[in-house]
């Protein structure tokens, strides 16, 4: 037996990826658990019915767990872990609690001591990083952007100060004015990415600088987002303008520390390396 043949572990719940638009991307273990485990939790029951029919399967019991039912959903599902059965989690695409239901039921039943499980597979998130083309060594992921106020206005300045890649998901019919709000606060020269209906028949990506892509969407389109920001860009600062700046501050009577404190914030520049150049007499 290897191991996708494997059968499940008794009190177990898997959290298994389902395809984000192409069917052919299921892999063999999802399949495998989907058809064994005694009950398949997931975001709406029409939708997943309908998913598991269409991959030739059928769940002996499907119960609705999305945000709103997750805290009854979770209880429910520790009861059903506790008398040894085994309950797959998935959401209407992609990996349960990835900017989607799950995360609650995980954390409760982390809490309880029960066993989980995932099993892997398609994810917008890592596909339009991916797809892209910026640095995927430090990445960051926004999830949905509140929708106005404060908080949004917020939200997109730490973006546009991001020194990472940001991945953010948005709605068709707020991907125009969230393309505005980026192009004035992270200025319309930054680079972009935006994906839409990612894996599926008619895939797009536009890339290109922000006040571009922006013009691009002037009208209504549809399908799933994902819009993927490029860093900040960051200018090389010298070891000789660093010296320079730190002799400016303690030509004004600041002590060292203070002038490290200083030329590290204003120049964007990691502390120990000022501190390093400061105390190298």
């Amino acid at each position: 037996m290897n191991d996708t043949e494997r059968l499940l572990d008794p009190g177990t719940l898997y959290l298994v990826a389902t395809p984000i638009g192409n069917l052919g991307d299921i892999s063999a273990r999802a399949l495998l658990t989907l058809s064994t485990v005694d009950v398949v939790a997931c975001e709406d029951t029409r939708k997943t019915g309908k998913l598991l029919e269409l991959l030739g399967l059928r769940a002996n019991r499907l119960l609705l767990a999305n945000e709103h039912t997750e805290f009854a959903a979770a209880e429910e599902i520790a009861q059903l872990l506790a008398e040894g059965l085994t309950v797959a989690l998935v959401t209407d695409a992609g990996m349960p609690a990835i900017s989607d239901p799950g995360q609650r039921i995980v954390d409760y039943l982390l809490q309880q001591a029960h066993r989980i499980s995932a099993v892997p597979g398609p994810s917008a998130v890592t596909t339009a990083i991916a797809l892209a083309g910026f640095p995927v060594d430090r990445w960051v992921m926004e999830g949905f952007l509140p929708r106005k106020g404060r908080e949004r206005s917020h939200r997109i300045s730490e973006i546009a100060a991001e020194q990472r890649t940001t991945v953010i998901f948005e709605s068709p019919k707020r991907l125009r004015a969230t393309l505005v709000d980026l192009v004035e606060v992270c200025g319309g020269e930054r680079r972009v990415a935006v994906m839409r209906e990612l894996t599926k028949m008619f895939e797009e990506t536009v890339r290109g600088q922000l006040d571009e892509v922006c013009e691009k969407f002037t009208d209504l389109v549809k399908g799933e987002i994902v819009i993927v920001v490029a860093p900040k860009s960051q200018t090389f600062v010298t070891d000789d303008e660093i010296i320079k700046a730190v002799e400016l501050v303690v030509a004004r009577g600041e002590t060292k520390k203070t002038a490290v404190a200083e030329v590290s914030k204003s120049l964007g520049v990691q502390p120990n390396r000022v501190y390093r150049l400061a105390h190298d007499d």
